[in-house]
């Protein structure tokens, strides 16, 4: 079993940065990895996703956000700029191998005020 620990949230005024970190007790070599969000009164979206060979982003985010990760260190970033208040949430840690192997972190807030 993997876990998956978030860290960098917290609150910035609009058109700043946050970069989240999502550490595994464990190698992610084999994992799809991926940062999620949920808004309050919303459903749960994917925000990005790498794998070693590539990554891809929600239309929301393309050009802003970008998701990196170090298989050495077994973590996942999430670097976000020119934050917007609409994209205040939850955000969480995935780590996918199958529908066996699923993991998610406990989510850490990100707040934008405008």
């Amino acid at each position: 079993q993997v876990q998956l620990v978030e860290s960098g949230g917290g609150l910035v005024q609009a058109g700043g940065s946050l970069r989240l970190s999502c550490a595994a007790s464990g190698s992610i070599f084999s994992y799809v990895m991926g940062w999620y969000r949920q808004a309050p009164g919303k459903q749960r979206e994917l925000v990005a996703r790498t794998t070693n060979y590539g990554t891809n982003y929600a239309d929301s985010v393309k050009g802003r956000f970008t998701i990196s990760r170090d298989n050495a260190k077994n973590t996942v970033y999430l670097q976000m700029n020119s934050l917007k208040p609409e994209d205040t949430a939850v955000y969480s840690c995935n780590a996918h191998f199958s529908s066996l192997f699923d993991y998610w972190g406990q989510g850490t807030q990100v707040t934008v005020s405008s």
